[in-house]
């Protein structure tokens, strides 16, 4: 049941309650006032019959017979007698059985000690009875107040007909309650008893958490959590234990069934904290329904099943319009829907922040700073200050998982948070903390331009380990750390000792999932999709060269259409033959350098065509916009070549997954001499994107390359791939953050502290 229906049933049965109580209330009042209104009305009528014999005997003037008549009302039915009152308040004249009785002092007392000119009605207690008193003042001719004549009834029925209209009042007002509560009751222990078998469901089937568990019973929320944490525990176990006894791969190719084992053995019972900027799982919302998306990423691939096999905890940047829809008091949702392991925590960013943060400081100082090509950093005082603060903010989220007992264990992602391990030292001194740099490290000539280059190097030396893709860029780190910081290197071992410890500088190349892994269809519907995407682009029998790309000037999207339209000058014979496939990904357009960037290569691929094309060919079809994995797929089989440009790059995956994805193991791969791919894939025909006419000669070469020379280069490149794929790159990556000496620094320092303190 929904939160807002039980409220909806517990104001319902106060407002019946509320309503049955004022209904009773009024009827009793109402019962009341009849009652003493019928008393009046007889008084009145009595007092008005017998005006002119009470204003004779107030004179002296009545006669015995007169007497008699006034005498003669007394104890008929409810009239007791009456009274008479001179105008000073004295008595004139009473019924006997009122002799000792002063009612001309109760009605003095009443008026102000004066005699008024209108009639009156009270109530008054009288000889142990409850009586009810009408006074009216009588006028002679003139309109002379002469005195009061007064008329007594007993009233002493409406106390007790009131006094049992109230006892039955109450026993019926009792018996609805009674009734309410009942019906109350009931109904909320049917939707109470509804939740609880939904959550003995979740907890027998392993299902996602009840909604009516979590958001209705306040009383079963604890519990959830609890139940939640310890269920993904045990899934995460069963299914590592099972996968593990049935698997019969090879030893030497690394598979998530043997990274969840490996990382089940190294880190046991600790629990994993990885942070990104970008998450695992998004949630959107389109037309009212929320839907999970599973961003297509390489850390993305190699990180869920670690966090799967650990049931920890991945802390990110919430970006989905409908993330916050499903989080729970802790910013936190359980991943994946359908069968939950473990947590993510999202962090929620103003405009802000993310404009500051990731595109002004990570995208326009980080970025460029770090890949050499020729593009000027944007240098904002402002960016700086922001980017500190967000990185801020990720700690303060990552302190509120802290436990007292374990050191934690903490796997940060890329230059979005160079601050950041720094951060969590001096919150947590005795944390394992580890960074991994996505992009290249540059050489110190050119990192040193940066206004706050010691706060970065600081920032980063916070981590117990460092990770880049290349021994390169770790020379590059040590270099760099050398020169600007007060630190001693041991080039040996590749570490950094300083004031708050020793840092690790660690090359780990990233790799990539194989395709197969990917929910792929079967090969017929790939057949005929791959047909069906020749019909729609027109491409008939052309042969394929494809590029996947963001929309990026490291990218060397220039440099590749140069090419092209070298290799279509030098080599006419082609055209009409080849088309050249650009699936270009829009990448930060939020910053005018990249919009601006965008219109360049955009106005390069219409000069290009118009200049080679025909009325039924194009030489170069540019694809922009967001290009699902499947499509991908479809692409990078249906080529024969792939073009990889790179100006400059940490890795570059899409050479990695054009491999991952030859069937046929065959077809070529022209890799940049600049990507750090290159010094794994030896077989690729390496490129210097700057020399035209070598490109250009490159592109000629891959094409005519015989088809035995093919698959003999690409079977090498295949094993390369998938041996070092990107399980085994986690796996190094966990393994050296759980190192003992990582560990026993993290204890020492902890045991310092206790000292201190």
């Amino acid at each position: 049941m929904k939160r807002w229906y039980k409220t909806l049933l517990i104001l319902f049965a106060a407002l019946t309650m509320g309503a049955f109580v004022y209904l009773g209330w009024a009827w009793f009042s109402n019962e009341r006032s009849q009652l003493t209104d019928d008393l009046n009305r007889r008084a009145r009528i009595i007092a008005k019959s017998l005006n002119r014999t009470f204003v004779k005997a107030i004179k002296q003037e009545a006669s015995a017979h007169d007497i008699e008549v006034l005498e003669s009302i007394s104890e008929q039915g409810r009239t007791l007698g009456y009274f008479l009152c001179g105008v000073d308040g004295t008595p004139v004249l009473q019924t006997m059985i009122f002799e000792g009785v002063p009612y001309c002092e109760i009605i003095k007392t009443e008026r102000g000690e004066k005699i008024s000119q209108v009639e009156n009605f009270g109530f008054e207690r009288s000889a142990g009875s409850f009586v009810h008193i009408y006074s009216t003042p009588l006028l002679s001719k003139d309109k002379t107040v002469l005195g009061v004549a007064g008329i007594v009834h007993d009233a002493s029925y409406i106390h007790d007909q009131m006094k049992t209209a109230f006892l039955w009042m109450t026993l019926s007002m009792a018996l609805v309650a009674l009734l309410i509560s009942a019906a109350t009751y009931f109904v909320s222990r049917l939707i109470f008893q509804r939740s609880v078998n939904e959550f003995i469901s979740w907890v027998k089937e392993g299902n996602s958490v009840p909604k009516s568990v979590m958001s209705t019973l306040s009383l079963l929320k604890p519990v959830g959590r609890e139940f939640t944490r310890l269920n993904a525990k045990l899934r995460s176990a069963q299914q590592t234990a099972q996968e593990v006894s049935q698997s019969k791969t090879d030893e030497e190719l690394w598979t998530p069934v043997k990274l969840k084992a490996h990382v089940t053995s190294q880190i046991g019972e600790k629990k994993l904290i990885v942070v990104s900027n970008r998450e695992p799982y998004i949630h959107t919302k389109e037309k009212g329904v929320v839907h999970v998306m599973h961003p297509a990423s390489g850390l993305v691939t190699a990180l869920d099943p670690v966090l799967k096999a650990t049931s920890g905890l991945w802390i990110a940047h919430g970006s989905g319009n409908a993330d916050q829809d499903v989080v729970d008091e802790e910013n936190k949702v359980w991943v994946p829907e359908k069968a939950p392991i473990y947590q993510l925590k999202r962090v929620w960013l103003t405009k802000q922040e993310e404009e500051g943060y990731y595109y002004s400081f990570s995208n326009e100082v980080l970025w460029p700073l770090c890949h050499a090509t020729h593009e000027r950093p944007t240098f904002d005082d402002s960016a700086w200050t922001t980017y500190n603060r967000v990185n801020q903010k990720f700690c303060n989220c990552i302190a509120e998982e802290f436990s007292k007992k374990d050191s934690p264990h903490i796997l940060i992602q890329d230059y979005h948070f160079s601050v950041l391990p720094k951060m969590i030292r001096e919150k947590r001194n005795d944390a394992v903390i580890g960074l991994f740099w996505h992009i290249p490290w540059p050489i110190l000539e050119t990192f040193q331009i940066c206004p706050w280059k010691r706060e970065v190097l600081q920032g980063m030396l916070g981590a117990n380990i460092l990770g880049f893709h290349l021994s390169s860029y770790c020379n590059n780190f040590l270099n760099t750390v050398n020169a600007l910081l007060p630190v001693r290197i041991d080039w040996d071992r590749q570490a950094i000792i300083h004031e708050g410890g020793t840092t690790y500088v660690k090359p780990f190349p990233i790799s990539v999932q194989p395709w197969s892994e990917r929910n792929l269809p079967e090969e017929a519907t790939i057949q005929a999709d791959t047909e069906s995407w020749r019909q729609q682009l027109e491409l008939g029998k052309t042969r394929l060269v494809v590029s996947v790309d963001r929309l990026d000037y490291t990218k060397g999207f220039s440099e590749r259409l140069d090419a092209i339209k070298r290799f279509f000058e030098n080599n006419p014979a082609y055209c009409g033959k080849i088309t050249f496939v650009h699936l270009a990904a829009p990448s930060r357009t939020h910053i005018p350098r990249y919009r601006e960037f965008d219109d360049r290569i955009e106005k390069k691929v219409d000069d290009i065509n118009w200049t080679f094309g025909t009325e039924g060919w194009k030489p170069i079809l540019f694809l922009k916009e967001n290009h699902p994995p499947y499509k991908v797929y479809l692409f990078l089989r249906m080529a024969e070549v792939c073009l990889v440009s790179s100006l400059a790059d940490g890795m570059n995956l899409v050479a990695k997954e054009f491999i991952a994805a030859r069937e046929n193991n065959d077809g070529v791969l022209i890799l940049s001499e600049f990507a750090g791919a290159i010094l794994e894939l030896h077989d690729a025909l390496c490129v210097n994107p700057y020399a035209c006419q070598d490109f250009a000669e490159t592109i000629r070469i891959a094409l005519e390359m015989p088809h035995a020379q093919q698959v003999e280069r690409m079977t090498r490149l295949k094993k390369q791939v998938l041996t070092n794929n990107v399980y085994k790159w986690a796996s190094d990556l966990l393994t050296e953050l759980t190192h003992p000496v990582h560990a026993s620094q993290a204890t020492a320092t902890k045991t310092n502290l206790s000292k201190r303190s």
